[in-house]
């Protein structure tokens, strides 16, 4: 080792103490003895201490008498404390009372140590020396806290964008084999997300609605028609209406979806250790959500729809909102075998369809944000290719 290299620690700041005391031969005496082995300050008021704590350098810890002129050292204390930017400076009172009753006080008051005097210098430079540690300590683990928490955050939203795309693939994949629907899953998840804001505080849906399963409905409605992938070609891409048989083959695209992600949850659960499985509950909660909007979208308020013929609330709250926004996009948008209808006459039919295809309370969500309902349709309009009827 080269011994003319610098020490580490003349390298690093001092720390600096900051004393206060209205005597300035008690100022004289702490200063000398501190100066040695840190920077040092000095106040001969609280109000100058005050002024002194939010000024650089910042103090590390603060050596404060308590009986002093105007502003004791207790209201010194409690305002430092009172301060988001002091209340972290270690305070040690150094005092001529040493009653018990004076020193509870001053550590009930947020004091870290409490020296009477006459000082004896060696009691001192260990008490300082031992809580300038300590903070360093708690700042440093603080840091490390708040480092962990932003890595925390940023592999969370890296998961989250993960899961984002994953669940956008898989849409897109089950939309791709089906030339009909352009910016179907675009404009559904829009349309879901309008409704689901718009019911969220409704008596109806906001248990269905809370703790973050707002957001998951919305997430999830991309995978509505995931059971697309399993129709065969000849049904899925038939250039005009279905026969009642081949309609009853696409219908089962509704239990395909649910099946597919039942599944991915099973081997998810059955490849994931006990904690794993216990530190991803959003994970599966997602999924079931997913599962719930790809099972009973195609469900009717009347019990008259597909694949379990559900009625009312038994129908999952996700689906029946899933519901109104397919039938509402199917509406108005080109298909093989029609036209697309205007917004007014859309409108007419989901009216009409209230209380038997619909959940009423959907209806007039759905009726208070009709207009919104026509921008989405417009942005994420089908490009003139994507209209084209055979």
């Amino acid at each position: 080792m080269n011994a003319n290299a610098p020490d580490v620690k003349e390298l690093l700041p001092r720390q600096t103490v900051l004393i206060v005391d209205d005597t300035p031969q008690n100022i004289t005496v702490l200063g000398e003895l501190l100066h040695p082995h840190y920077a040092v300050r000095a106040a001969n008021s609280g109000e100058r201490a005050l002024r002194a704590a939010h000024s650089d350098p910042r103090p590390d810890i603060i050596l404060l008498d308590v009986m002093m002129p105007g502003m004791d050292g207790y209201e010194v204390l409690q305002r430092l404390h009172a301060e988001k930017e002091t209340r972290d400076i270690p305070v040690i009172f150094v005092t001529a009372m040493d009653s018990a009753e004076s020193e509870e006080r001053g550590l009930e008051l947020g004091a870290v140590d409490y020296i009477t005097k006459p000082i004896k210098p060696a009691i001192v430079l260990a008490r300082v020396r031992a809580h300038l540690e300590l903070k360093h300590a708690r700042d440093r683990l603080a840091n490390q806290n708040e480092w962990l928490e932003r890595e925390v955050a940023r592999r969370m939203s890296e998961n989250l964008l993960v899961q984002d795309l994953s669940m956008r693939a898989l849409a897109c994949l089950a939309e791709a084999r089906d030339t009909d629907t352009g910016h179907h899953i675009l404009r559904t998840q829009a349309y879901v997300d309008i409704l689901a804001h718009q019911l969220e505080h409704h008596e109806r849906f906001a248990d269905a609605l809370a703790d973050g399963r707002l957001d998951m409905v919305v997430k999830a409605a991309p995978l509505h028609d995931l059971g697309k992938v399993g129709i065969p070609d000849a049904i899925l891409l038939k250039p005009g209406r279905l026969t009642p048989e081949e309609f009853e083959v696409m219908k089962t695209h509704a239990a395909i979806g649910a099946d597919a992600i039942s599944q991915a949850m099973r081997d998810a659960l059955a490849a994931a250790d006990d904690n794993m499985a216990a530190q991803a509950p959003g994970a599966f909660a997602f999924l079931q959500v997913a599962r719930e909007i790809a099972l009973s979208h195609h469900e009717k308020w009347d019990g008259s729809g597909y694949p379990a013929g559900l009625a009312g609330d038994t129908i999952p709250a996700a689906g029946r909102l899933m519901a109104l926004a397919d039938v509402f996009d199917a509406l108005t948008c080109t298909r093989v075998y029609k036209k697309p209808m205007p917004i007014d006459q859309a409108s007419q039919i989901i009216t009409e369809g209230r209380g038997t295809h619909f959940d009423p309370d959907v209806v007039d969500a759905y009726l208070a944000c009709r207009e919104r309902f026509a921008e989405i349709a417009t942005r994420f309009a089908d490009s003139e290719a994507e209209k084209q009827v055979p």
